[in-house]
């Protein structure tokens, strides 16, 4: 979607039509639209539209197409509900044959500035545009959109950073959305070298040979099952200060996850082609930073394997040992995730970053305590934690904290090797599997976790989405790096 800027006044644009957020029935219009407002207003109390979130009514007026959209009740209010209702509208909209969009560069909306609703609004509509049908027969491409902000914008930045990272949402999305047998390990190492050459990056890939001489036995070990070898995949954002101390995001790549020989059941076992999420969060997100030309230098390290039950897979009660020479019983080969992590965390920890993040769909615990409103995050290091909340929500992405505590660090001691990749308790599977991971960090260095096990796609229709993968957590990473550097 291309996104610009115009000091023509909302009304007067001949546009296919104008959007217009309703928080409940209060209009978001801000001053200088009185007459729009009051025919507007006029409008919605005549129908059902209340404003809810997610809620979409179109109406015509004096010749225009207005789309009126919901964020919701002010009490409810987060920003991602305004970047929801931002996709909802272009999705409804697209749906009515429209291709041209407009919206006021201003908003009248409490705790939100100007810039985040420019960045919020802009990227919702860009992703309201997307649609998911590679494998249907027949499918046109769609057509291209437009959106236009109108009225007085001093400063772009956060216009252009709207359209660079709607433009890296788009591109990842059907690479997250495609199955297992069109997204192996190799193809997502080949596709991540592409984006890496348009976008100004570096690409290193590890294929079996390298993670074998380098000593990676977690991400093989969950291979090995597989006829689809694993690769480490090496992003690198130089910044402006190349020898500055860099970030370093780590995503979990499991391009299909069966259970392995501890076999998932087959009802919804397809959803697992999105065990991949945590990685496309950290390739998309790279994307967004290479984009925007962030000045901190930036490393993303995708851990990519298919996990499967064949003949050489591991089994349960097999030992292996990670890069950092921590030995792990393998308890159960559905706890997969983390034997790929462990190998990509030690990775990330030679490059002496000044902190690392990870992101992967680790445990259906999360789930269980979270739902899909919001992420778990874990970590050892507060002000990172604090930093990461944060821009979740300037993000309009949720995160919420669970302790670390020692017990659950015990909870995962093995009495055959140094760890076990199950806790002995059972519980607390979100916060054991965090301590798993933290063994595998220096204690120096700055370390979070994101389960986002629950929010890294959807299974029903949304008004702002179909099924697929939501991208989640590429847009507060990307919130988060730009506000270092």
């Amino acid at each position: 979607m291309k996104i610009t800027v115009s000091t023509i006044p909302l009304a007067e644009q001949k546009k296919d039509a104008l959007i217009v957020f309703y928080q409940g029935l209060e209009n978001t219009l801000p001053a200088g639209h009185a007459q729009l407002k009051k025919q507007l207003d006029a409008l919605i109390k005549k129908s059902a539209f209340k404003g809810e979130a997610g809620q979409c009514a179109i109406f015509p007026m004096a010749g225009k197409q207005i789309i009126a959209t919901g964020i919701g009740e002010a009490k409810y209010f987060y920003n991602g509900l305004l970047e929801q209702a931002a996709a909802a509208a272009v999705k409804a909209g697209r749906a009515a044959g429209f291709k041209s969009f407009a919206m006021t560069a201003e908003i009248k909306l409490n705790d939100v500035s100007n810039a985040d609703y420019q960045l919020l609004a802009g990227r919702g509509a860009a992703w309201g545009t997307y649609d998911f049908s590679t494998f249907k027969s027949g499918a046109k491409k769609p057509p291209v959109c437009s959106l236009t902000f109108c009225g007085i914008v001093k400063d772009r930045t956060a216009v252009k950073a709207a359209q660079e990272q709607g433009i890296s949402l788009l591109s990842t999305a059907d690479l997250a959305n495609l199955p297992g047998n069109e997204a192996p390990p190799a193809k997502i190492a080949t596709w991540a070298r592409q984006m890496a050459k348009e976008t100004g990056l570096t690409c290193q890939i590890m294929a079996k040979a390298e993670l074998q001489k380098k000593g990676c036995g977690g991400i093989l070990s969950v291979a090995q099952g597989s006829a689809e070898d694993a690769r480490m995949i090496i992003l690198k954002h130089k910044g402006t200060d190349p020898k500055a101390q860099p970030i370093v995001l780590v995503g979990k790549t499991v391009t299909f996850d069966s259970g392995g020989i501890s076999l998932k059941p087959g009802k919804g076992m397809g959803w697992m082609k999105y065990d991949k999420c945590g990685g496309m969060a950290v390739l998309t997100a790279m994307q967004m930073i290479a984009r925007m030309n962030v000045s901190v230098p930036v490393i993303g390290i995708l851990g990519a394997a298919e996990n499967m039950p064949g003949s050489r897979a591991t089994r349960p009660g097999d030992i292996i040992k990670a890069y950092n020479g921590k030995t792990v019983e393998v308890l159960n080969t559905d706890a997969e995730g983390r034997l790929v992590l462990m190998d990509a965390l030690g990775l990330a920890a030679e490059y002496k970053p000044r902190a690392i993040v990870d992101l992967a769909t680790l445990t259906g615990a999360c789930i269980v305590a979270l739902g899909s409103s919001a992420s778990a995050i874990l970590g050892n290091d507060k002000q990172l934690v604090n930093e990461l909340i944060d821009s979740g929500i300037d993000a309009g992405e949720r995160l919420w904290e669970l302790p670390l505590f020692k017990d659950y660090t015990d909870d995962m001691k093995s009495d055959f090797a140094d760890l076990s990749n199950l806790s002995r308790s059972g519980g607390a599977g979100t916060a054991t599997a965090a301590a798993f991971l933290q063994e595998f960090v220096p204690e120096d260095i700055p370390w979070a976790h994101l389960d986002i096990a629950g929010t890294a796609w959807i299974e029903s229709p949304k008004p702002y989405q179909a099924p697929g993968a939501t991208l989640f957590g590429a847009r507060l990473l990307a919130q988060w790096v730009a506000s270092i550097g």
